[in-house]
This record gives structure tokens, sequence and C-alpha cells, in this order.
């Protein structure tokens, strides 16, 4: 159900005021839009996972480097690796750009969300 006129300018007034009082909790409750990983990174992360696996296989496979002949704890750290790898491989936290840089303030409007976001700007300002 639509916002009538008088709560669209309620909201926008509360909003305005939100962003006066707190503007990094605004932003940070705004939220980011989901990037996906870069290349670089995806490779950075798949690196990591194979080398992670193979401290995996060598922990095992080498009893010598076991402690107290019991706990592989190359093993360990290589699945460790592996997990730091995939976690790096498949998002995008902490990929931002240079600090100081601003971020782009105009939502690409090629993008699915985007248009929906645009229709619905449309819409109500029709009515």
């Amino acid at each position: 159900m639509p916002l009538s006129e008088h709560e669209q300018r309620l909201l926008e007034q509360i909003e305005r005021a939100l962003y006066a009082e707190d503007p990094k909790f605004a932003s940070t409750v705004r939220g980011g839009r989901l990037r996906k990983p870069t290349r670089r990174r995806r490779l950075q992360g798949v690196g990591l996972f194979v080398l992670g696996l193979v401290l995996l296989v060598v922990g095992v496979a080498v009893p010598q480097l076991w402690l107290a002949s019991s706990f592989p704890v190359l093993s360990v750290v290589g699945f460790l690796v592996m997990l730091g790898g995939a976690v790096l491989a498949v998002t995008s936290v902490g990929s931002g750009g240079q600090p100081g840089q601003p971020k782009e303030a105009e939502p690409d409007k090629n993008r699915f969300t985007g248009r929906m976001e645009e229709r619905f700007r449309r819409r109500f300002e029709q009515e």
C-alpha cells in the first residue's frame, strides 16, 4: 500500500533529520550495494585455496609434522588457509576503493534494481 503525500513528507523529514544528526550512522543504515569481487581478488582467493589444500594434504601425509603424534597442525593451518581463500574469492568485503575517494552517488541505472527504482519513482511522481 503506497504512502500518502503527508506520510511521504514526514518520512523525508525524518530522513533529513537523521542525516543531519548522525551522517555516519545514516550512511551505514542506507547500506552499500553488494559488489562482485574483482578478477584479481578471485584469483588471489583461488591461489590461497590451492595453497591451503596442499598444506592440508602434506600435513596429513607427513606424520613428523603432527603435534604429540595425534594432531596434524599443518592440516589445520591448511584448512584455515583454504577457508580464507574461499571467503576472499567469493565475497567483496573490505575490497572498497581507495580511502578518501568519493563513492559513486548515483546508482547504476543499467542494473535491474536501478531500473526498478526508477520505475517506482516515476509511478509516484505521476500520482
